[in-house]
């Protein structure tokens, strides 16, 4: 199961050069002019998990294979991007395309960095992001509404709930308000409607707060974003673009982490921005391990049984008979499955367990 998070924001902002920090690589070209980016850039990353060395450590496995996460370096966006300046509606398209949105803001000043707007100004920043992705939503809303309308000159009642749904979702939007603020309280069947609009604002959304290397524990910037995303139940992080790239070209761990130590951080700002686009995405991660392989599968919160058996081969889901769930602190702690056993605290679940994160599962399946 893939999933994406999409890096957003104005030109200049930092997306980039974050991006060429998170993948490790060159692959986004970064300089100091709008529309640098045309196409996305797509990188798959490492969710950092201590528990898969202490897995790896256990077992000594053949194959390791971490849990992983996809960053979309989307373009800059710019005032009437909705109306395809600056290649626009491009761009929008690509957002459309992502489970969630990382939208970095600029806390920094700079004069050799041009901001596209002539001055640095974080809530002014994020309204002209928000318009943008609102007025697109309400493109989208348009088509939907032509489409369903249809409908009700046949007197389908299931269309014209639909299109008093959309239209009352259309009024909320026409005052600058985002979708995610209309969906609370929704039935199934109108939540369902809406989730097939893929609407831009329904997202979730982690504020970055950009700033420069002496303003890491943040400035008045970055208290402006903090408040933004307080308000809006939003994710919140504060980092230096430019020192997480000067980190990202170090090539061992432990030059890595002697450059935390000398900046007195335990983690470097772009491990704890991978986890929180893990977290935004309301992802888990459970393993199956063995001499074979350590695997790190990632799905959402809430998912039974059968339906994470499913991730590893269909056949697992179509013929599951039951899990036999070990946790991994007593799995580390016993350090063996057998020995897990002898203490009872190996369970065996059946079709209706939801899948816990740290779960080290064994599916018994007959097809």
């Amino acid at each position: 199961m893939s999933f994406r998070c999409g890096i957003v924001g104005l030109p200049n902002v930092g997306k980039s050069t974050l991006f060429n920090a998170i993948t490790s690589s060159q692959n986004a070209e970064a300089a100091n002019y709008p529309f640098c980016t045309i196409d996305p850039n797509v990188g798959t990353v490492i969710v950092p998990d201590e528990r898969v060395t202490g897995l790896v450590e256990l077992f000594n496995p053949k194959k390791i294979v971490p849990a992983t996460i996809e960053f979309v370096d989307i373009a800059g966006l710019v005032k009437g991007a909705s109306k395809g300046e600056g290649l626009g509606n491009q761009f929008l398209s690509h957002i459309r395309e992502v489970e969630a949105i990382i939208h970095i803001v600029r806390c920094f000043e700079d004069e050799n960095i041009v901001h596209v707007e002539g001055k640095i100004d974080p809530k002014n920043d994020i309204e002209t992001i928000e318009t943008e992705l609102i007025l697109k939503d309400l493109d989208t809303l348009d088509k939907r509404l032509e489409k369903a309308g249809k409908g009700i000159k046949s007197g389908d009642k299931k269309a014209i709930a639909e299109v008093d749904l959309l239209n009352r979702l259309k009024d909320h939007l026409s005052v600058s308000r985002l979708a995610k603020y209309f969906t609370t309280g929704l039935n199934e069947e109108e939540s369902e409607i809406i989730r097939d609009l893929h609407l831009l604002t329904d997202k979730p959304v982690l504020y970055v707060a950009n700033v420069d290397d002496k303003d890491l524990n943040g400035n008045k910037f970055s208290e402006t974003v903090k408040e933004i995303a307080k308000k809006e139940n939003a994710e919140f992080l504060i980092l230096s673009v430019q020192i997480e790239s000067d980190i990202s070209q170090l090539e061992t761990k432990e030059e890595k982490s002697e450059f935390l130590k000398e900046l007195g951080l335990d983690l470097s700002g772009l491990d704890k921005l991978i986890k929180k686009g893990y977290e935004l995405l309301n992802l888990i991660t459970f393993f199956t391990a063995g001499e074979k392989e350590v695997h790190a599968w990632t799905i959402p919160k809430n998912f039974k049984a059968p339906k994470a058996a499913g991730e590893i081969h269909t056949d697992f889901e179509k013929g599951f008979i039951r899990a036999e769930i070990i946790k991994y602190p007593d799995l580390i702690e016993l350090r063996s499955e057998s020995a897990v056993k002898e203490k009872g605290l190996m369970r065996v679940e059946g079709k209706d367990y939801e899948i816990e994160d740290g779960d080290v599962v064994f599916f018994r399946f007959n097809v």
